[in-house]
This record gives C-alpha cells, sequence and structure tokens, in this order.
C-alpha cells in the first residue's frame, strides 16, 4: 500500500484501466499515509475518511463498468483550505472563521473535481489567509517539511505540497499570489504550476486582484497538466474567465524541446542564490541544452519590483481583514496585522502606480518572448529553512517577498510558471527550477518541464523517504555520504 502513496495520477489512472489497483486501494494508501505522518507533519486541517472511501467506491464501480469519467476519477485528492468546499468548512488558518458555517458550495476548483470523480480526501493547512511565504497559522500551528520536519515546507500551499511529497494524497489545488504554489513546490520537490491568469477560475475573488492564481501541486508535469484540464475550465461565478477549449494540456507534452530557445538568467539581476542552487540550477540548464534546445545566459530584463508587489499585496491584506473590528484583530498573526496597517497606508494614486508597474513588467516580458521561448530561472534562491520562522534570515522576515525575488514579478505579469525539482544539495534538501513562458503558453511551459522530468527522473515520495533516511544516518553516524545532486 506504501507503493500506492507514490504513484502518479497518470500511473493510477493506467493501473485502474488494467484491474491493477482500485481506486480503493489508493485512497486507503493515501488514508494510511495521513495517519503515519500527518502527526508529526501537521500538513491537514481537515481528513474525511468515510466520505474519501465512499467517493473510491463509486469511482471503483465506474472503472469497473467502463463509464469512468477521465484520468481523475478515483485519484485521492487534497484541497488547499482556501478553496471552499460543499459541506466542509472552509476556516483560512484563522480564528476570525466560524466552523458552524454553512457552507453550501464548491470553489470553481473543487466543483470541476467532483464532476471528473477524483477522491477528495480533506483539506490542507494555509498560513492566515494565505498571506505568507511559509506555512503556520494562530489556528491550526506550524506545517512541517516532509523531508526534514525541522524545516517548513513553505507557502502559503505548504499543506498541499507537504501532502504530495509524503504520499497524502497524489495531487492538491493550491492557491499562488506571488509564489505560493512554487515556492513550496521547490521546498517539498514537487511540482508546482501556476498558469496564465483566469486559466483557472476563481470565486469568490481573492483580495488581491490580478496577483491571485489557482495552480496544481502534483508528482509529475504530466499530472499538472492532466490536473490543469480538469480544474481549467471556465466558471459562471467568475466574469474574468478564459473560454474553454477542447485542447488538452497535455497534447504535445512529449514533443520535447529541441531547436526551441530559452533564455537562462541565474538571478534575474537583483537575486542572490545559495552556491548549492546556484549550481543545481546551472546543470539544469545544461541538462536543457543536450535535449537540444539553444539556451543563452541572458542580461537582466528588469529592475526588482517588489515595491509594487509590496503596495499590492498589502493593500489586498487590509482588503481582507477589513471587515473585522478591534477583539477580532486581537486574535490575528500579528505579523499580519503589520501588513495591513501598511496596506491601510496605500493611496489610491500609489496603487494605481503599482500597476503601471505591473504593465511595464507585461510589455517587457512580452518583448523578451519575441526572441525567446522560455526564461529559465532558479525557483528560489535557498532551500527550506527552519519551521516556525517567516523568512531564512530575521531580516528577511520583515518582508516574505525579500527571499522569494523570482516568483512574485510573474504573478504581476500574469504568466505561466512551472517549478520542477533539479536535484537535492549536499544536505539533502531539493532544489526548484523554474520555467517561465509567455502568457497562453502554458502547453509549452509543460513540455519543456516534462522533457526535463523524463530525462532527470525524479520521483518526490520516494525522494523524500531517501532524504529522511540519510538524514537519519548521518544524525547516527552511519554514513559519510554527502547527498546526491542533479540525477541524469
Amino acid at each position: 500500500m506504501s507503493d500506492l502513496a507514490g504513484l502518479t495520477a497518470a500511473e493510477l489512472a493506467e493501473a485502474y484501466a488494467r484491474r491493477d489497483v482500485s481506486p480503493v486501494e489508493a485512497t486507503r494508501a493515501a488514508l494510511d499515509a495521513i495517519d503515519e505522518r500527518d502527526a508529526e507533519l501537521n500538513a491537514f486541517v481537515l481528513v474525511d475518511a468515510d466520505a474519501a472511501l465512499k467517493a473510491a467506491a463509486e469511482s471503483e464501480a465506474r472503472w469497473t463498468d467502463g463509464t469512468q469519467r477521465g484520468p481523475a476519477d478515483g485519484v485521492p485528492t487534497t484541497v488547499k483550505d482556501l478553496e471552499r468546499t460543499r459541506g466542509w468548512p472552509t476556516l483560512r488558518g484563522t480564528w476570525l472563521a466560524d466552523e458552524a458555517g454553512p457552507w453550501p458550495e464548491d470553489s470553481p476548483s473543487v466543483a470541476r473535481l467532483r464532476e471528473a470523480g477524483a477522491v477528495l480526501i480533506g483539506k490542507t493547512t494555509t498560513p492566515e489567509f494565505g498571506w505568507k511565504g511559509v506555512t503556520d497559522s494562530p489556528r491550526f500551528g506550524i506545517t512541517r517539511n516532509p523531508w526534514d520536519p525541522a524545516l517548513t515546507p513553505g507557502g502559503s500551499s505548504g499543506g498541499s505540497s507537504a501532502a504530495v511529497a509524503a504520499g497524502m494524497g497524489t495531487w492538491s489545488v493550491g492557491t499562488d499570489g506571488g509564489g505560493s504554489v512554487r515556492v513550496p513546490a521547490s521546498f517539498t520537490g514537487t511540482v508546482g504550476f501556476k498558469p496564465t491568469g483566469d486559466v483557472i477560475s476563481s470565486y469568490p475573488p481573492g483580495s488581491n486582484g490580478l496577483l491571485s492564481h489557482r495552480g496544481p501541486i502534483t508528482l509529475s508535469v504530466l499530472d499538472a497538466a492532466l490536473l490543469l484540464d480538469v480544474i481549467g475550465r471556465p466558471d459562471h461565478r467568475d466574469w474574468a474567465a478564459l473560454p474553454a477549449t477542447d485542447r488538452s494540456f497535455a497534447d504535445g507534452i512529449e514533443a520535447g524541446i529541441e531547436g526551441l530557445s530559452i533564455g537562462y538568467s541565474p538571478d534575474l539581476g537583483y537575486g542572490a542564490n545559495h552556491p548549492e542552487v546556484a549550481s543545481l540550477v546551472a546543470e539544469a540548464v545544461g541538462v536543457l541544452a543536450g535535449l537540444g534546445a539553444h539556451v543563452t545566459e541572458i542580461e537582466p530584463v528588469f529592475d526588482d519590483p517588489v515595491r509594487a508587489f509590496q503596495t499590492l499585496w498589502c493593500a489586498g491584506v487590509a482588503r481582507t481583514l477589513k471587515p473585522y473590528g478591534p477583539d477580532d484583530l486581537a486574535r490575528v498573526d500579528p505579523a499580519l496585522l503589520e501588513y495591513a496597517e501598511r496596506g491601510r497606508g496605500v493611496s489610491a494614486v500609489t496603487y494605481l502606480d503599482a500597476m503601471a508597474v505591473c504593465a511595464d513588467l507585461g510589455l517587457k516580458m512580452a518583448r523578451f518572448h519575441e526572441s525567446y521561448d522560455l526564461l529559465v530561472t532558479p525557483t528560489l534562491p535557498s532551500v527550506a529553512f527552519a519551521a516556525g520562522r517567516n523568512g531564512p534570515t530575521p531580516e528577511q522576515s520583515h518582508v516574505w517577498a525579500s527571499w522569494t525575488p523570482y516568483t512574485y514579478p510573474f504573478n504581476m505579469t500574469r504568466q505561466p510558471a512551472l517549478s520542477v525539482p533539479c536535484g537535492r544539495t549536499r544536505s539533502g534538501l531539493p532544489v526548484g527550477l523554474q520555467l517561465v513562458g509567455a502568457r497562453h503558453q502554458d502547453g509549452l511551459v509543460l513540455r519543456a518541464g516534462r522533457a526535463y522530468e523524463r530525462q532527470t527522473g525524479w520521483s518526490p515520495v520516494a525522494e523524500a523517504a531517501q532524504g529522511r533516511a540519510l538524514r537519519a544516518m548521518r544524525a547516527t553516524g552511519a554514513t559519510g555520504a554527502t547527498g546526491r545532486g542533479q540525477q541524469s
């Protein structure tokens, strides 16, 4: 059963079709993994085993009689606790949410998952209102990294990434307002994809406006495409949703990258990478070149837009907390209150100035993509740091975007951006490679990530288990191993 928890959704669908595995068995494997690991990791705010097993039995019947609804049917699935779920509370990591509800409706992503026959297991942790790049909250405490529980899985979709990396559900839906799908993917060795803005419908609309995205966190790039096929369909509640298409995001995903033009920026001109991150990402870029892509190290495309991002982000936090009075706010994360205070000081003109920075960024990246199919960067400049901290250093804890310099610009431009694992440091921690495409070139980004993935052969659940074993041996002095970097 533990082996089943490491199968991708694509592998599960093939196994279901052959009758080698049933959705009930796969769901039990995920629930067993939750029983085994979640007391330590704290990735879930809710697990509904009875509902999951009932849905799995219904899926098994469909696979048996040939009426399955596609490759998502029967896949054990989790949802970040910012997304509404009919019959389950959406508490958003805060004491300000009333668990009693009522909870009458699903968000668009959850509705599409139910229609596709996915098995919903439960809801995963988030920082309060999803406000920062790590995952801890006043209501649910600290979420930890499956590779090393002393470390953070990142955030704000840290519960989702921890669940996927630990085999506690095959894939998950996260949200990404400045890197919140890609940051935890990088820290946990999973795949995280932020598609073009409005590919995935949003309801209710987020307080952060154009920054807000949803996206898959998965065990493989192929799974990210398959999950996006399910949740990337329009919903009437989102007035800005893109129209439906008959094309699958998996179409052409195995076509390779020979002949593609890739611009490689080690630091976007303003970041500072850990030496091992820089080395592993450079090796990964070499793999892309070896697959036939034309790779060029490029000059900076834009200046660091962190001030404009912070203006938009803090204004969104202020709007989120606006309905609450002093007694309520006394129960809120103090650091979140600081962000809200900054946001309340943002004038309309300052906000529009920040929006103008987004427009300028978008134009610069559109010009960039006239010459290059893809931009490649590290996902993050560092690896996972201690759980319970807001940043790798005290200085960076005050502005979480200061340590995620390569993710938030592409929320501002609303471009598709993918994080794929590109090896482990000598201490055994995963590093992420980010691939960015022009708007609406989601399929191309996934195709490039898939080509890299197939060449390097990474299995997040197995890798995380190996990483834990390596640390245990080091702790007892049983090995002098230095860990594994890039696979090829």
